[in-house]
């Protein structure tokens, strides 16, 4: 167990040694056309993807809240709130998605 702790510390030192190198080379003065074609489409698949998901997400959180409801309506004041919190929080993950993919297609 102590040989391995020893070989991950030397490794670590290493990395961290060498990334150095990495950071000094030359930037490139840009990105070419087909970068940038692709993460334009990226951007486009990813919020696509995104969109589907909090649809999908919110479709069954809705189903699921109105079968409960419908199963006991003297429990819809407790369901209800909930569900707002839920899909709050299922439209955040969709509005994060848009900003990642307007921040790779600002990129371009």
């Amino acid at each position: 167990m102590r040989k391995t702790w020893v070989v991950f510390m030397l490794l670590g030192i290493a990395l961290s040694l060498s990334s150095g190198v990495a950071m000094a080379a030359e930037p490139t003065a840009g990105l070419d056309s087909q970068v940038k074609s692709m993460i334009a489409i990226a951007a486009g698949i990813g919020l696509g993807i995104a969109a589907l998901g909090g649809a999908l997400g919110q479709g069954r959180a809705i189903a699921s809240a109105l079968d409960g409801i419908g199963r006991n309506p003297g429990a819809a004041g407790k369901i209800i709130t909930p569900m707002i919190i839920g899909l709050a929080m299922i439209e955040s993950l969709v509005i994060y998605s848009l900003v990642v993919s307007l921040l790779l297609f600002f990129k371009l």
